[in-house]
């Protein structure tokens, strides 16, 4: 029987639903939001072998199941430069854009934004009132800020792109239709600054790579700004959320640095950005926890279950900040691993640091009206009000 996939995920109650899904066996059938039958995998072992086994493809051109121009919401003539992107791409093309792109875009380079990172969570904190609407005026300014610096957008420009990059998360099909025309026609005008007027941003980097085209460097822009804010200003709510629901935990994550940092992989486990991966292929007929998928059939990872799994996880529904664990499915696995994986990290300390320290008393502003996860696949907060003492 096929489980109730879209309505787990535009539930009220999300995480009771996705907790339902959790039961049974860790593969099974659901319908997707355009009806679609697809294979639902749940189990921690499971998803990890669709990660890491070439039969499963990222590709959505090798398929002929979904119809992705009835479920994107993008217009058609820029829809190319979004299913492009690195994580939609297979061997030997994931790995000769992936190989080009980890060459710029490299530890040492995340090392040297960190200062810019404190100054600019600094800047926030210090103008923040009161009382506050923590993901307009924290978790929203401060990642994009961080992306656009990274790949070398200009200051005056970043307000437009904020507003565009919020407008690829809408419901509301015309406004994701804008929000992407504007976004692929102001990379193109970014791309041809960069080749005339280089500096040391990540974009100026890439652009110097000639064996790059102009269309996969509008992709691979759009991806690294896409992926690398939306996710940390999920996981920089979420995270505050968690705190205030569970103050009984909240003073081990102040009293040093590697307790910061266990905490932050507890709140990506615990509620990771994506509930549900992005979906997977089959290229022939494979063999998974007891069930044969067969080839040609769309498979989706539920990382929300995953990170769940009794199998891997002790007390898995229950948040341990002492847990210690970094093994979990909320940056993926496999070669589609995510690229921005340091840079989110490093952003999520420090802001946990700060919050921590600034702020021992922080608490929700309307404690009998908590705040509630947007539907969708991607796990994230439309408001989360707070009162900072």
């Amino acid at each position: 029987m096929d489980v109730d996939l879209v309505s787990a995920l535009t539930s009220p109650e999300r995480d009771t639903a996705l907790e339902r899904l959790c039961a049974g066996p860790p593969v099974k059938t659901a319908r997707y939001f355009d009806g679609t039958v697809i294979t639902l995998v749940t189990g921690y072992e499971e998803i990890m072998a669709v990660l890491s086994d070439p039969r499963f493809s990222n590709d959505p051109s090798k398929q002929t199941t979904l119809d992705f121009s009835s479920v994107t919401g993008i217009p058609e003539e820029v829809r190319p430069y979004f299913t492009a992107a690195l994580g939609a791409q297979d061997p030997p093309d994931h790995t000769r854009l992936r190989r080009l792109v980890s060459k710029e875009f490299t530890f040492r380079r995340v090392e040297r934004l960190k200062p810019r990172i404190q100054q600019i969570t600094d800047e926030l904190l210090d103008a923040l009132p009161q009382e506050a609407d923590l993901v307009t005026e924290l978790a929203y300014p401060l990642p994009i800020r961080v992306i656009c610096e990274l790949l070398g957008v200009p200051l005056a420009d970043q307000d437009r792109w904020r507003r565009w990059a919020r407008g690829m998360s809408s419901l509301d099909p015309e406004t994701m239709a804008a929000s992407s025309r504007g976004l692929v026609a102001y990379i193109r005008e970014l791309v041809a600054a960069k080749r005339a007027d280089p500096g040391e941003d990540l974009l100026s980097a890439l652009v110097a790579h000639d064996e790059l085209t102009e269309a996969e460097l509008l992709s691979l822009s759009l991806s690294i700004l896409l992926a690398g804010h939306e996710t940390t200003v999920a996981m920089i709510s979420a995270g505050v959320l968690m705190l205030l629901e569970h103050p009984q935990q909240r003073e081990r994550p102040a009293t040093s640095p590697e307790a910061v940092a266990d905490a932050v992989e507890e709140f990506l486990r615990y509620n990771g950005t994506a509930d549900a991966g992005v979906f997977r292929y089959t290229l022939e007929p494979v063999e998974l926890g007891g069930t044969t998928i067969p080839a040609d059939k769309p498979v989706m990872p539920l990382y929300f279950a995953g990170n769940r799994d009794p199998r891997t996880y002790e007390q898995p529904f229950e948040l341990r900040l002492d847990r210690g664990r970094a093994d979990h499915l909320a940056f993926g696995h496999g070669m589609h691993y995510c690229l921005g994986a340091a840079l989110a990290r490093a952003e999520l300390h420090i802001v946990f640091t700060e919050l921590l320290r600034r702020f021992p008393q922080l608490a929700l502003a309307q404690p009998e009206a908590p705040p509630h996860w947007k539907p969708g696949p991607s796990r994230a907060l439309d408001t989360l009000p707070v009162r900072l003492t």
